[in-house]
């Protein structure tokens, strides 16, 4: 009998709908489903998987990861493994490695660092869409989605420097999203407070999204402003998916500057009237306070500018450095959401010279203090002491919106777990054990059910999946067991990368990634195209 045929006894089955779970079997045939109910003693499938007093969902969907390299040279990938991950939606924020060309991509991996590193053994000859996908279809500890960075392929066609794009600009990028979706991708990302993205208006992204939308795919946009702006950030949204009638996901919807705490109702009434309007609108969001970056980004627009060389020019000139600390102290800084920085929530998670290694977990503002400087001539010597190649949490969220945006009937799950760094941010291990664990099975803000829900069901049908998601006969077999009385996260600020809790077994297409609660080393993750 084949590895992926099987049959699942006594499961407490969450099917992913948001329906209540139902203790029954399940049968696994060559990969599918291809029973759900009770099955008679000697009627079972392959080897059976005792599931008494266990939980069997559909596989999770992180709907925002940073794992575009991770899934390509990581073969563990224990990250997501483990807390029951099968598919991750990557190409996020407006940044990642294709489209490009061998100047963009060199462009790319300087500033791409802090959320991916480098890793070594990957074979840098991707230069699409296609290419990419092919590689993740090699094998993958996880599945894969992919949606074109709107950074991307404006870098290909404008390059590094502000300005509205010309019309042959226009023309080249339209080209270029066109191409990405009839190659697979599922959407276009946008990261409109990084360069170069940045520097397009809002009807260059309408016009891109109008492609996307002839493929059946979303806009997920990092929007203008998560600060003072969000709403007006949230409207340009909400027009750029009308204009385009293109389906707009939120994504890492968080509300955390102090003049909108608690209320979010500003948020839900602008997303209930954009619905009744016609706009296909959904979000989704990490359960943490603290958000997490390359340190670099804080700097305003016009500095980031051109090339690294032209950003350390700028940086080391004396009237250029005096500009730039006026933007990020006094005036604010389009790199930081128009606000001033706020040096004292800000930490260091990543470095690449020892000598700075004393820094990671520590505040930005106590290692200035340590170093005897002002802590925005500490951050701006520090950027350029590390090429760039530094990141950073920043603790800035707070409780109740985090908890109101995560009981939306549109909300759905995504880490945005960067996993490279010294000390990374827990997220990236921890966030679905941790809806589960802390908001479903201890606060009951969420049930097990409606968490699972924003998990499977719902990316699902965001991603436009016709055979995942769902527990249902003919369904593929992408499957986590676990055990909802005991599953958690584990992973904090202090130890990142501490394997969840309570997670048995998962399957991909039927075939164990985990088993036991032990990574198996299989890897039969494989490209989910759009359009397909």
């Amino acid at each position: 009998m084949a590895d992926n045929t099987f049959t699942i006894r006594g499961a407490t089955i969450i099917d992913g709908s948001g329906s209540a779970g139902v203790k029954n079997d399940l049968v696994v045939i060559e990969g599918r489903i291809a029973e759900v109910g009770k099955v008679i003693k000697g009627n079972e499938r392959g080897k059976i998987v005792d599931a008494t007093d266990l939980t069997l969902s559909p596989g999770f969907i992180d709907m925002h990861a940073h794992s575009d390299l991770a899934v390509i040279s990581d073969h563990e990938h224990l990250s997501k493994v483990t807390q029951g991950v099968t598919l991750e939606v990557v190409g996020q924020d407006g940044l990642s490695y294709v489209p490009s060309d061998d100047e963009t991509l060199a462009v790319l991996r300087d500033q791409l660092f802090g959320w991916n590193a480098d890793p070594a053994g990957i074979d840098w000859k991707f230069r699409s869409v296609k290419d990419y996908l092919s590689l993740v279809d090699r094998g993958a500890a996880v599945n894969v989605a992919y949606l074109i960075p709107h950074g991307n392929v404006r870098m290909l066609a404008c390059g590094n420097e502000p300005g509205d794009a010309t019309p042959d600009q226009l023309k080249h990028q339209l080209a270029l999203v066109e191409e990405g979706m009839k190659q697979g991708a599922v959407g276009m990302s946008g990261g409109l407070t990084y360069v170069p993205a940045m520097y397009a208006s809002n009807e260059e992204i309408a016009k891109l999204a109008a492609v996307v939308a002839k493929y059946g795919g979303f806009y997920s946009p990092h929007h203008r402003n998560y600060g003072a702006g969000f709403l007006d950030a949230i409207d340009e949204c909400i027009e750029i998916s009308r204009a385009s009638k293109c389906a707009l996901n939120l994504t890492h919807c968080h509300m955390s500057a102090p003049i909108f705490h608690d209320k979010t109702e500003l948020l839900f009434e602008k997303l209930a009237k954009a619905e009744l309007s016609g706009v296909d609108v959904t979000l989704d969001s990490y359960p943490y306070l603290a958000g997490s970056t390359y340190l670099h980004a804080l700097l305003p627009s016009w500095c980031q500018a051109g090339d690294k060389a032209a950003m350390i020019a700028r940086i080391k000139d004396p009237q250029n450095r005096l500009k730039i600390i006026n933007n990020l102290n006094v005036s604010g800084s389009d790199g930081n959401q128009g606000g001033v920085v706020n040096w004292a929530c800000i930490v260091i998670a990543g470095v690449t010279q020892k000598h700075n290694e004393k820094y990671v977990g520590v505040y930005l503002i106590e290692a200035a203090k340590a170093e005897g400087k002002d802590p925005v001539e500490f951050y701006l010597d520090l950027i350029v002491d590390e090429d760039f190649k530094v990141s950073c949490i920043l603790h800035s969220g707070y409780e109740p919106n985090v908890r109101a945006i995560m009981q939306h009937p549109k909300h759905m799950v995504g880490t945005d777990g960067i996993l490279t760094g010294n000390r990374p941010h827990p997220r990236g291990y921890g966030t679905f054990a941790r809806y589960l664990g802390v908001y479903a099975r201890e606060e009951k803000i969420l049930t097990m059910e409606g968490a699972i829900n924003r998990m499977t069901g719902r990316p699902a049908k965001r991603l436009s999946l016709k055979d995942r998601g769902l527990i249902r006969t003919g369904y593929i077999a992408d499957l986590t067991l676990f055990d909802a009385a005991t599953v958690k996260d584990r992973a904090t600020y202090e130890e990142p990368r501490v394997p969840a809790a309570g997670f048995e077994d998962v399957w991909i297409g039927g075939i164990k990634t985990l088993n036991s609660g032990k990574r198996t080393g299989e890897l039969p993750g494989k490209a989910v195209r759009g359009n397909s």
